[in-house]
C-alpha cells in the first residue's frame, strides 16, 4: 500500500523544452459557464469561471462590460443565483465541499456578504426560488429531519410550509409569487417525483402525480412557471411516452396541454421570456440540439447549433438564445444563435491561452444483454490494439456525450484509447433503459460494460492485457465492483470518490441518497441485506487481482470517507497492491491544480503497473459527473 500526497506542480509535468503539455493546458485554460441573468434586469448576469485556478462566481454587467469576481473560497463556489431585480447575488456557503451550509448574498456591484436566510440552520440545499418582493422559497434537508421547504420574507422569521421524511425540493415560484411548486417523493420512489403546487402559506392548490394508478411509476419534473403575471401554467417534464418530454399544466384550473414535439430522444424545455414559445433542448444518441416551439401554432423550428453537445441554453428577451456548446474535439464556448461568441473568459494571471483541441469521438453500438449499448470511443494516432481506459460515468442517471472533457483527452495524449459506456441506468435512451438497474444494482451496468469490453478487444481496438477500469462517483463504485466481480478482465482499476462498502455508505451518506438507495435496492440494508451484499464492492474485495488506485474527499457527503477506509483496510490486510490519495474537499474538487494532481497520480499509477504505451513521451479534467448525482 502507498499513502500519497502526490507530486507537486512541475514534477514530471513539463516537456524537455520547458513548455506545458497539452493535457495540463486543457485544465488550466480559462473557461466560463453559461451566464444566467436576472429575469427583470437581463443586463446583469452571473457565471462561473476557473480563471483564478479555482471555480468561482463572477458578476457581469452587460451594459458596461464590467466583470468582477463575486466569491473567493479555498475550495471554490459554483452554487449561485441572481434575484429577479438583479440587485443581489445569492450563493451557497458550505465547508470544504461538504455541501452542508447556508445561503449568503451580496450586492450585485459588490459589498459585504450577509446571511440570506437568517433563522435557518445549516442544511443540504434542495432548491431555491426568489420572488420579486424579496421572498425566498428555500428547500432544505438534514440527516435527521428529512426534507423541508421554508418561505423567508424580508424582516420576518422563516415559515415552514412543507415537511416530509422522504426527499423533496423546491421546483419554482410563480411570476406573481402566489404559487410554489414542490417536487416530492412521498410515495417512496426517489427516482420518480410527483409535483404539488401550494400557496405561499403552504395550503394545497393541486397535485400532479404519475406514480399513482399505473403498473409502472413515472417521474415528473417542474421546469418552471410561465414568465408573465396572470399565467399560472407550469411547464412540466413527464415520462408518459417512455422518455422525457414537456407538457403544460395549470394547477389552478387542472388543465393539461400535451405538446406535439415529435423528435426522437429526450426533450427538455424552457420558456421564452414573453411566454409565447418554448425552447426545446433535444438530446439524442449522445448529441444535442435546440428547437423553438410556438405555443400558439405548434410550429417547430430548429435553431442553428454545431454538431456536439449543448450543456445549457437560455432564451434572451430579444429572441436570441445563448448556449454553452462543446464537442469531444473542441473546447466549450458560450455562443448565441445570432452567430457570435457571447462571453470570453476573464484574462488569466498565469498566461495560459485557450485549451488545445482533442480528437473526435466515434460511436459504437454493441449488442448487450438488455439491448444495444452505446459507447463513445476516442483513440490516439496509429494502429491498435491500444492500452484502453474504460472511463465510466457517474450518476448513475447521467450519460456521456460528445462533449469536451480534459480527462479522456489526457489519456489519449498518453497513447491510450478511451471508451465511455452509456450502460443501463444512463439517461438519454428512454425511461426503460434508465430504470433497468433496480435491485441488481451495479451488476447490470457491469454486464453492459463487459459486452463493450469484449467488442473492443475483438475489434482490435483494445489490448486485452492492458485494460483499465476507471471512473468517479458511481463510476468509481462500478470500478471497484467490476474489479471484484470480473477479476480476470481488468489489468488495473482507478476509482475516484467511490462507493466501496455499500452498507456503511448508506448509513453515513446524506439523507437524499439514502432515499435513492432504498429505491434502487428495494429497502434499507436491514430490510434487504442480500441485495446490498450482492451490490457492494466490499463483498468481492478478496477476489480483486488488479492493482487498485483510490482517491477520496475527506468531506464527501455522497460517498463518505469511512466506507472507503473499510475497503482500503481489507486490501491492506491482504497485502494487495494499491494506493490511496485523500484530499481535503468533498465529492471532487473545484481547484484546477488539485484536479491536475489527481489525474497525474492516476496516469503515473497506470504507467507503473502497465507496460508504457509506445510513443507516449507526451504527457484533461476528470470532469466526471458526480453524484452519485
Amino acid at each position: 500500500m502507498t499513502e500519497s500526497n502526490g507530486p507537486q506542480r512541475g514534477d514530471g509535468s513539463m516537456r524537455a523544452d520547458g513548455s506545458m503539455p497539452d493535457w495540463e493546458r486543457r485544465f488550466r485554460a480559462p473557461r466560463v459557464g453559461l451566464p444566467r441573468w436576472a429575469e427583470d434586469a437581463p443586463d446583469r448576469s452571473l457565471f462561473t469561471s476557473n480563471v483564478t485556478g479555482t471555480f468561482e462566481l463572477y458578476a457581469w454587467d452587460r451594459a458596461t462590460g464590467a466583470q468582477r469576481q463575486a466569491t473567493d473560497r479555498p475550495n471554490g463556489t459554483t452554487g449561485g443565483l441572481l434575484s429577479p431585480d438583479g440587485e443581489w447575488i445569492w450563493w451557497f456557503s458550505d465547508k470544504d465541499g461538504d455541501e452542508f451550509g447556508v445561503w449568503m448574498r451580496q450586492p450585485f456591484h459588490g459589498g459585504p456578504d450577509e446571511p440570506a436566510t437568517p433563522g435557518l440552520d445549516p442544511s443540504y440545499p434542495d432548491g431555491l426560488a426568489l420572488g420579486r418582493d424579496g421572498t425566498a422559497v428555500v428547500g432544505r434537508s438534514t440527516d435527521k429531519g428529512g426534507s423541508t421547504v421554508h418561505v423567508v420574507r424580508p424582516g420576518a422569521e422563516p415559515v415552514e410550509i412543507y415537511r416530509h421524511t422522504e426527499s423533496a425540493g423546491v421546483g419554482d415560484l410563480s411570476h406573481d409569487g402566489t404559487l410554489i411548486a414542490i417536487e416530492h417523493t412521498e410515495h417512496g420512489d426517489a427516482m420518480h417525483s410527483a409535483i404539488r403546487v401550494v400557496r405561499a402559506d403552504g395550503t394545497a392548490v393541486a397535485e400532479l402525480d404519475d406514480t399513482r394508478g399505473g403498473t409502472e411509476e413515472l417521474g415528473l419534473s417542474a421546469m418552471g412557471f410561465a414568465p408573465v403575471d396572470g399565467d399560472s401554467r407550469l411547464l412540466v417534464g413527464h415520462q408518459r411516452r417512455g422518455r422525457w418530454e414537456p407538457l403544460l399544466w395549470d394547477p389552478v384550473t387542472g388543465e393539461e396541454t400535451t405538446l406535439a414535439v415529435e423528435l426522437p430522444g429526450d426533450l427538455g424545455a424552457d420558456w421564452y421570456p414573453d411566454g409565447s414559445a418554448l425552447l426545446i433542448e433535444h438530446s439524442y444518441q449522445a448529441r444535442s440540439e435546440l428547437w423553438r416551439y410556438e405555443l400558439g401554432s405548434g410550429e417547430l423550428t430548429r435553431l442553428e447549433t454545431p454538431e456536439g453537445t449543448v450543456s445549457g441554453a437560455l432564451p434572451r428577451p430579444d429572441g436570441t438564445v445563448e448556449f454553452l456548446w462543446s464537442s469531444a474535439a473542441k473546447p466549450p464556448v458560450v455562443r448565441s444563435t445570432s452567430g457570435r461568441v457571447v462571453l470570453d473568459p476573464p484574462a488569466p494571471a498565469h498566461g495560459v491561452g485557450s485549451a488545445p483541441d482533442s480528437v473526435p469521438v466515434s460511436d459504437a453500438w454493441v449488442p448487450g444483454p438488455g439491448g444495444d449499448v452505446h459507447a463513445l470511443v476516442q483513440k490516439p494516432a496509429g494502429e491498435g490494439p491500444f492500452p484502453t481506459v474504460f472511463d465510466i460515468h457517474g450518476g448513475p442517471t447521467w450519460h456521456d456525450s460528445d462533449a469536451f472533457a480534459a480527462g479522456p483527452a489526457a489519456w489519449v495524449d498518453h497513447g491510450f484509447a478511451v471508451v465511455r459506456v452509456n450502460y443501463r441506468g444512463s439517461t438519454g435512451y428512454g425511461r426503460a433503459w434508465t430504470d433497468a438497474l433496480k435491485h441488481r444494482v451495479g451488476l447490470i451496468e457491469l454486464e453492459d460494460i463487459a459486452a463493450v469490453r469484449d467488442w473492443a478487444v475483438a475489434s482490435g481496438l483494445a489490448d486485452p492485457d492492458r485494460l483499465v477500469l476507471a471512473g468517479g462517483s458511481w463510476g468509481g463504485y462500478l470500478t471497484l465492483l467490476g474489479l471484484g466481480t470480473q477479476p480476470d478482465a481488468w489489468a488495473l482499476g482507478l476509482a475516484a470518490v467511490p462507493v466501496a462498502d455499500y452498507v456503511t455508505a448508506y448509513h453515513d451518506e446524506m439523507e437524499a441518497l439514502k432515499a435513492l438507495d432504498r429505491t434502487l435496492l428495494g429497502g434499507t440494508p436491514e430490510e434487504v441485506p442480500e441485495r446490498y451484499a450482492a451490490s457492494s464492492p466490499l463483498t468481492y474485495v478478496d477476489d480483486v487481482r488488479a492493482p487498485v488506485y483510490i482517491s477520496a474527499g475527506m468531506n464527501d457527503p455522497r460517498c463518505p470517507i469511512q466506507q472507503v477506509e473499510n475497503y482500503v483496510d481489507r486490501l491492506t490486510e491482504r497485502g494487495h497492491p494499491h494506493e490511496v490519495y485523500r484530499y481535503d474537499a468533498g465529492h471532487g474538487s473545484l481547484v484546477v491544480e488539485e484536479r491536475i494532481k489527481q489525474l497525474r497520480l492516476e496516469i503515473a499509477f497506470a504507467e507503473r503497473h502497465l507496460s508504457r504505451p509506445a510513443g507516449s513521451d507526451r504527457p484533461g479534467d476528470p470532469d466526471r459527473p458526480g453524484p452519485r448525482g
